[in-house]
């Protein structure tokens, strides 16, 4: 059956990686930018492995260069989420791509973003730095967060390359967000193995692993996480999509899932990987023959651990309690 009416939460969205490639040619063309390299002959992103999918993403972005370039692109993602019947989403931003972590560009970046609404759909942001860009811009993106912190900033994370540094090279910035009462998530677990999770955990002291599938491979680690209740927040498509895992019946979702974990499903950088929040419901479906029981748990696990207020959460939870 299709999905697509069955109301969802998604809470791994990139809001950059979210930007459909005839949206980012529009752009491109608007500013006589060349970017074409970055799509096949089908106009569609053109990358081959994690490394590749990085650099196609960063030259994307080249095309955002302006706070209504930014409006327009969360207009068009907020269409996107209501066409999938996404009722509640929470996207990573990253002040890297908003006027280069200059404090006064954010604000001009984040006001224009919060312009875009369509109805039916609440919107709020993580605040990201980038890994691979160092320590250093990390700091200036979690004081980006730090002074926008409210009721439309609600967290700060990390994303980009695992393999760069340590995570306690970032600690500094997330116990910055921590002390202004922001929630944390970091991407942790996808490449790098179940020990980059602990690594996370431990320096970061995160509420939420993005990713963190590799965590299936240390049995004292899956514990950890039953008991402690971090949930991760998972991506199927997108790692089968990037070879983390051959398939969807290899990936360990469901045995997360079954040990007591708490498992979350998005699509990370949709149009990247050719799928939507109801593909993934449709291919859970099929993979492990998940059903409306399954998808309601899904979505009462994902509103659980989401980092907006009770306020919201009561409504959200308002419109689940419809179906």
């Amino acid at each position: 059956m299709s999905w697509k009416s069955f109301p969802k939460i998604e809470l791994h969205l990139h809001l950059e990686g979210a930007a459909d490639p005839a949206f980012i040619r529009t752009l491109a063309a608007e500013k006589s930018l060349d970017i074409s390299r970055i799509f096949d002959k089908n106009g569609n992103y053109k990358f081959d492995g994690f490394s590749e999918f990085l650099t196609v993403y960063e030259n994307a972005t080249q095309a955002l260069q302006s706070p209504e370039d930014f409006k327009r692109l969360t207009q068009s993602v907020l269409e996107n989420l209501a066409e999938n019947n996404v009722i509640y989403a929470e996207a990573f931003i990253s002040p890297d791509f908003c006027g280069d972590r200059d404090l006064g560009a954010w604000r001009e970046y984040l006001a224009a973003m919060r312009e875009a609404h369509v109805e039916g759909v609440t919107l709020k942001g993580i605040v990201t730095c980038i890994r691979h860009f160092g320590p250093e811009k990390a700091r200036e993106a979690a004081l980006c967060a730090v002074e926008t912190a409210g009721d439309w900033v609600v967290g700060f994370g990390m994303a980009g390359a695992e393999n760069f540094g340590r995570a306690r090279d970032f600690s500094y910035s997330f116990d910055m967000a921590r002390e202004a009462g922001l929630r944390l998530t970091s991407h942790a677990g996808e490449w790098c193995g179940a020990s980059s999770v602990w690594e996370t955990l431990k320096e970061l002291r995160v509420e939420r692993i993005g990713h963190g599938v590799h965590s299936i491979n240390d049995p004292k680690l899956v514990e950890h996480l039953a008991e402690t209740g971090v949930a991760l927040e998972i991506n199927p498509g997108s790692n089968v999509a990037l070879g983390v895992y051959p398939s969807w019946i290899d990936h360990p979702m469901k045995r997360l899932r079954d040990v007591g974990v708490k498992v979350t499903v998005s699509t990370d950088d949709p149009p990247f990987f050719g799928t939507t929040m109801t593909r993934e419901f449709e291919e859970l479906e099929s993979a492990y023959g998940w059903g409306i029981e399954d998808f309601k748990l899904l979505n009462e696990t994902a509103l659980e651990v989401a980092f907006c207020d009770l306020a919201t959460k009561d409504v959200i939870t308002k419109r689940l309690e419809a179906l």
